[in-house]
């Protein structure tokens, strides 16, 4: 039994997907197909059970799957202790944009500084996209706002996020037009939809949206006198650009959720980003 045959193995379970494994591996789907059928000859059992949606572990391809966490774990553990300059542990996160302008970046900075031997990427895009790269292994983990499927990802650290409006100096805005609301681009950001929600409720019947694709350029338009819109509080913290805008701190909060898939086996650098977020001393909930 060869260890990559394992660690191919390993990928189709977690997938639940020969052709995803394929895709992930950089593989054609019958070299895998191949890899995974020599391993349930050598070893006299059925792994895998294939069905419309992918394929499904039987109850000897769990047991073997125990195992191979355990065994892909120690030989990456001996590599990494052998040769630390070439076995880099690699740690994957996305994240929206509104929160991995400023969040994500600290948190990280924070990390690392006890960390070594770890190369960490910060992938950004809508929570719908964020999603399916976690489903799919492109990402050992994501900061979500709102509801998912609890069936396929667990929260394993949550935090409170202050929610600001900020709006242009008195002198830049004239008030007899329609006021100008400045959001993401992204119909499903919980900032776009609290500034959107604001506006209704303070009777703004005729909005005019302007969109942009960053929270970087939402702050610089808010700052030219634009239009108003509502950010993360530490977003604009600190910016000495922004002080000269009107800032309103909202009594609501968004809550931040960081998940991972619904799996018994974590990567070891998952784990320790994980114990280092549960040992944040503030904003835990």
């Amino acid at each position: 039994m060869e260890s990559h045959d394992l660690r191919i193995f390993k990928q189709v379970a977690d997938l639940q997907s020969v052709s995803k494994a394929a895709e992930k591996l950089g593989y054609v789907q019958p070299n895998v197909s191949q890899r995974i059928k020599s391993l349930e000859d050598e070893l006299g059992v059925r792994l895998f059970l294939r069905n419309n949606r992918g394929v499904t572990l039987t109850e000897q391809g769990v047991i073997l799957l125990d195992y191979a966490n355990r065994i892909v774990e120690l030989m990456d553990e001996v590599t990494l202790v052998l040769q630390p300059e070439e076995s880099r542990e690699c740690l994957t996160i996305g994240a929206p944009q509104t929160v991995s302008a400023v969040k994500i970046p600290q948190l990280f900075a924070s990390f690392l500084q006890d960390t070594r031997h770890m190369d960490v990427k910060l992938k950004t895009n809508d929570k719908q996209h964020l999603l399916s790269m976690l489903s799919y292994g492109e990402l050992d983990g994501a900061f979500v706002q709102g509801e998912y499927n609890a069936s396929q990802f667990d929260t394993v650290h949550s935090y409170w996020e202050e929610v600001v409006l900020i709006s242009p100096h008195p002198g830049k805005d004239d008030s007899s037009h329609d006021p100008v609301l400045i959001v993401n681009g992204d119909k499903n950001c919980i900032y776009r939809n609290k500034t959107l929600e604001y506006a209704r409720v303070h009777h703004a019947e005729h909005p005019v949206i302007m969109e942009f694709d960053s929270l970087e350029s939402i702050l610089q338009a808010v700052h030219d006198g634009m239009g108003m819109s509502i950010v993360p509080a530490s977003a604009v913290h600190g910016r000495e650009a922004l002080s000269t805008v009107q800032h309103k701190r909202l009594s609501e909060r968004i809550r931040i959720d960081f998940i991972i898939r619904h799996t018994k086996k974590q990567p070891p650098g998952l784990r320790k980003f994980i114990r280092f977020l549960q040992n944040q001393p503030s904003e835990s909930v």
